[in-house]
């Protein structure tokens, strides 16, 4: 069965999700990780594509990312991938894939859902109970977003830089949306949408994607649709 092609539009974000082999671990220690955010810092640059949101779990990445152009989230994910298996194998002197062999990716609406994605990507340390706290665990943008650390690899979105005036009034609104938590409905409807790769947003901008692409953008039913058949 052919591969159904991504929903991929310049300027538009996605949530990107790729996990290890066989959901083995993909990073074994610090040192991986580092190497892992510095292939991406420099091939997303070098590719125009801005990074908003990430987090390294040990078996998982997620990232929210904005090309500006076709492919270009393909292209970064495809040479960070290799470049960095190389690194780890070459190092533990292993062979071999860590990655699965394909990513999983949904676009996102600005409004309203930009926002959700980045508390979900940054909570995952939380709800996996690596953390008690977001800003506890090291390897996630949270630091960056919320209390402003210097990082070099992100790039507020739009809709994150409209939560104030001030980097220190955004922090403070970022940091208390966050502390909200999120619903199970919002996590299962995040995760869905990634899973199936479909446009996590309102009808209207499924609708506006679905014309200018050609493809499908609402979640297809899970299990057999139900006879029509009358008893």
């Amino acid at each position: 069965m052919a591969r159904q092609r991504r929903l991929d539009l310049p300027g538009l974000p996605q949530h990107i999700v790729q996990r290890g082999n066989n959901r083995n671990a993909c990073f074994f220690d610090d040192g991986d990780r580092n190497r892992y955010l510095d292939l991406l810092r420099d091939t997303a640059g070098a590719a125009g594509l801005a990074v908003h949101a990430y987090v390294l779990m040990t078996n998982h990445v997620h990232l929210l990312l904005t090309p500006n152009r076709v492919g270009a989230v393909s292209t970064v994910m495809q040479a960070v991938g290799r470049r960095y298996v190389q690194r780890v194998n070459a190092l533990r002197r292993r062979t071999g894939t860590l990655f699965d062999g394909r990513f999983k990716a949904s676009l996102v609406q600005t409004e309203r859902y930009l926002l959700c994605c980045y508390r979900y990507i940054e909570l995952n340390p939380v709800r996996a109970g690596l953390a008690a706290d977001p800003s506890d665990y090291r390897w996630s943008s949270y630091r960056g977003n919320a209390l402003g650390e210097p990082d070099a690899l992100l790039t507020p979105h739009d809709g994150f830089a409209e939560l104030g005036v001030t980097p220190g009034q955004r922090q403070r609104v970022y940091q208390a949306f966050v502390g909200e938590g999120i619903t199970d409905d919002e996590r299962d409807t995040i995760r869905s949408h990634v899973r199936q790769g479909r446009v996590l947003g309102d009808t209207a901008f499924q609708d506006l994607v679905e014309r200018r692409t050609g493809l499908r953008t609402r979640l297809t039913p899970r299990g057999r649709p139900r006879s029509s058949k009358k008893k």
